[in-house]
């Protein structure tokens, strides 16, 4: 009690309105409390009586909006040309409140100044320490009298914000600090790569995104730059990828139990002829008998394969044989396999198994997670610990879902010791100190104002729980290996024994069917073999799932920011995302990426954000100070900075390739139509087009862009450019027309012809390769793309031309190869 008897005045401070209203109306018991406005009409004030250790106390609870102050330069560094660049590692910042904000800032300093207690209710991580620090710092200078305290609450439930008031503790500075080293390096760095590039770049380019081009930034982020990193790395090997022909034995064996496939142990071969031979030892075998009495062709061989065969195996005519073997059963195995459940749910699989399952973006993701959050429904959605303390009740939280109509049963059944079901969950070994897993934690068969992705969540953070706390599912497998001329074949069949949490994970399988019995020794006949031809094929693009966990093992953001920095890549219009939740990077992108990397600084590589990181961390720990962190951090950068702008001219380059010459900026002419010319090349499945560029130049593209950029930039000094119905006898797979151009007259030696048909595009797999190399080099006569600068119709003589690319006098025609 205080002094006089009277109740202790306590202001207390929610991070969003919505979590004030909700812890307000679970302290109040909804009895008892009065509502009134505040200065901002959208953070209310909530007043009622509760008791707090036996004290009696007059609870005031209202919010703030996220972050209460913004960190800023001082007013002479604000302005985009008021200084060089370099002056922002060293210019004078200060953390105000903006204007915006200056209502709630009032209703702070009104109310504290009447007050004995502030007790912080903000979220529970780095983020929402710091704002506490924001908030207590305007209460203080208004009422430096305050005694200040910290609510730590995981969920919006009653058990959990009653104990958290019950134990109240001090806010943590640590925290706050490595928030504040964060936010000034982000902002120095941010600011002064920002305004280097834009204004190098803006003026220079035409940027088909953005209407008013004047008012344009390409931004720079320490986190946002390295998450491009990874989409672009992926598209460079996606692009690079060389196909590379292989080989493989294939076997299979029927019996009256069914038909049983074994793969060939040494996996697959490079070298045709040994792989041949391989293939002959086993069809001729001694014991083997060698069917020839039908002839198919296999699908996956070809014509070529076919003709090499004749010529390097004996007695093989224009054919190809499927052959059986005698075979002899050399291993069997037999052992139990467990499919062991999910890890408790963190942040970042949350949003991997949302995009994997149900194809939602990070961000609806963590929207969505919120609301359920606010809603009371689900714990606290950003943590990044998998690991459930001892003291969590875990059969209180299944046993809530005891009456749901899909799930209720299973949930019936783990808490029923006769059905053995129960097991404690494992845990990843990771623990944020602040939150638990994501888990449920009220009950919902589905509330009417859900959208289907409430509904998936809250399935998929109930389903994922359950599991969690189940037994592993239960298989027998049976592995069976077997000899054809001393070359080893295995095959290998599962049934499942006990499904366990797989009766409830439904977004998880295990295939696997049975095969046919073998025992060890058994010879059986009838084996066909095939020898199968594949190809190479490059990794996919990255989905949003792959990117995320691309991030996390890098160290690059937190749990709660990785989102939104996938989203700026798209708002910036750095990068692309598919239906299928792929990322490609847009010319601009791959622009800025390629210009940073031919500096020598990667970066665009997650290194140096790692270790900015892994510092913040040690500063929220007490082991580095903030000071210290800042100093090392921000003289690094500034020394790239430096760099980077004594070469600016390679970052200006990479914009010209990839803008001026790549003909692909605007989103209009994605779609845009042209006459085929031929099949693409590289992706196979598209279209390449002759199109004209409004600078003049003509091209011939492929319409797959931007997941394929295949182009071909024809001479610039052509006047006209257009498809025939003619057909070249050379080019494969065909049909490939070709173009008919005319040179303009002053562009070209006197004595050059100016009309030519050519075929458009590259006749081999190198040139291929070529044309889709991002660092192709322009003529250094012409600076156009498409040739060397040793054929340039602008410098070479119509007679070295002729040699050089193979000029027909009679009928004009040349072969144009890229």
């Amino acid at each position: 009690m205080s002094s006089g008897g009277r109740p202790i005045r306590v202001l207390n401070v929610a991070e969003k309105p919505s979590v004030a209203k909700a812890v307000a109306g679970i302290l109040s018991q909804g009895g008892g409390m009065r509502v009134r406005e505040g200065r901002s009409r959208f953070n209310k004030i909530f007043e009622f009586g509760y008791t707090i250790r036996g004290q009696q106390c007059q609870m005031l609870f209202t919010s703030v909006t996220g972050h209460l102050m913004e960190l800023d330069f001082d007013d002479r560094y604000r302005k985009w040309h008021s200084c060089d660049p370099i002056q922002l590692y060293r210019a004078p910042v200060v953390k105000y409140v903006p204007e915006d904000k200056m209502d709630i800032k009032r209703t702070l300093e009104e109310e504290s100044r009447n007050c004995q207690w502030l007790v912080l209710w903000l979220d529970c991580d780095r983020e929402g320490e710091n704002i506490a620090f924001e908030v207590v710092e305007v209460c203080t200078q208004a009422n430096r009298h305050l005694n200040v305290w910290r609510a730590r609450f995981s969920a919006l439930i009653d058990r959990d914000i009653r104990e958290s008031v019950e134990a109240l503790v001090r806010p943590n500075q640590l925290f706050a600090d490595a928030v504040d080293v964060r936010q000034e390096i982000d902002l120095r760095i941010g600011a002064s790569f920002t305004r280097f590039q834009t204004m190098l770049l803006r003026d220079a380019f035409h940027l088909d995104f953005a209407r008013d081009n004047r008012n344009v930034v390409l931004s720079y982020g320490p986190c946002q730059f390295p998450t491009l990193g990874f989409i672009v790395e992926r598209y460079w090997e996606i692009q690079s990828h060389e196909p590379e022909e292989f080989w493989t034995i294939n076997c299979t064996h029927n019996s009256d139990e069914g038909i049983a496939t074994f793969n060939w142990m040494r996996g697959h071969m490079f070298d045709y002829t040994c792989a041949v031979i391989i293939y002959e030892m086993c069809i001729q075998e001694p014991a083997a008998t060698v069917s020839v009495t039908e002839v198919a062709w296999n699908s996956s061989f070809t014509t070529n394969a076919a003709v090499k065969l004749s010529q390097t195996v004996p007695n093989y005519n224009h054919e190809w044989y499927w052959g059986s073997a005698c075979s002899k059963v050399a291993k069997v195995r037999q052992e139990e396999k467990l499919k062991y459940p999910p890890h408790p749910l963190t942040t970042i699989e949350l949003e991997k198994r949302a995009s994997r399952y149900f194809r939602i973006s990070s961000e609806q993701t963590m929207k969505v997670a919120e609301d359920l959050y606010q809603a009371g429904f689900i714990s606290y959605p950003r943590t990044e610990t998998d690991c459930f303390s001892q003291r969590t009740d875990l059969r209180a939280i299944v046993q809530e879902q005891q009456g749901h109509p899909v799930w209720g049963s299973y949930a019936q059944r783990l808490l029923d010791p006769g059905e053995g079901l129960w097991r404690n969950p494992s845990g990843g070994g990771h623990d944020d100190k602040a939150h638990p897993p994501i888990h449920p934690t009220k009950f919902s068969s589905g509330e009417s104002r859900w959208s289907q992705d409430h509904h998936r969540l809250y399935e998929l953070v109930v389903r994922h729980f359950l599991a969690c706390v189940s037994k592993p599912a239960v298989g027998a497998e049976t592995t069976v290996e077997v000899d054809i001329a001393s070359e080893l074949f295995s095959a290998s069949g599962r049934v499942i024994l006990e499904k366990n949490y797989l009766d409830v994970y439904r977004f998880e399988s295990w295939g696997g069917s049975m095969i046919p019995t073998y025992t060890f020794g058994q010879q059986f006949a009838a084996t066909t073999l095939t020898l199968d031809s594949g190809v190479t094929r490059p990794p996919t693009l990255l989905s949003e799932a792959d990117l995320l966990n691309s991030m996390d093992k890098a160290g690059i953001g937190t749990d709660a920011t990785m989102h939104d920095h996938i989203k700026k890549l798209l708002d910036r219009c750095y990068a692309t995302k598919d239906s299928n939740t792929r990322f490609s990077p847009t010319n601009l992108g791959e622009a800025l990426v390629m210009g940073y990397d031919d500096m020598g600084y990667e970066l665009w590589k997650p290194y140096l954000r790692a270790m900015m990181e892994s510092d913040m961390k040690l500063v929220s720990t007490g082991a580095k100070r903030k000071a210290e962190v800042l100093e090392t951090c921000l003289e690094q950068m500034k020394a790239c900075f430096l760099d980077a702008r004594s070469n600016k001219a390679k970052l200006f380059e990479a914009m010209e390739v990839f803008f001026e010459r790549s003909g692909r900026s605007g989103a209009d002419e994605q779609q845009a139509g042209g006459d085929i010319t031929r099949r693409c090349g590289v992706c196979q499945e598209s279209d390449m087009v002759l199109r004209r560029k409004p600078d003049g130049n003509f091209m011939v593209g492929c319409l797959g862009f931007p997941q394929c950029r295949n182009v071909v930039w024809l001479p610039g000094s052509l006047a006209e450019a257009a498809v025939t119905t003619n057909t070249c006898s050379i080019c494969t797979p065909g049909p490939v027309f070709m173009i008919q151009f005319k040179f303009r007259r002053l562009e070209i030696p006197h004595n050059y012809n100016v009309d030519h048909l050519a075929r458009a595009g590259p006749t081999t797999t190198s040139s291929s390769n070529q044309q889709r190399n991002p660092r192709q080099i322009a003529c250094t006569h012409c600076m156009q793309y498409g040739h060397s600068s040793n054929v340039c119709p602008s410098q070479v003589s119509h007679s070295s031309m002729a040699r050089s690319q193979g000029v027909n006098q009679q009928n004009g025609k040349i072969s144009y190869l890229s």
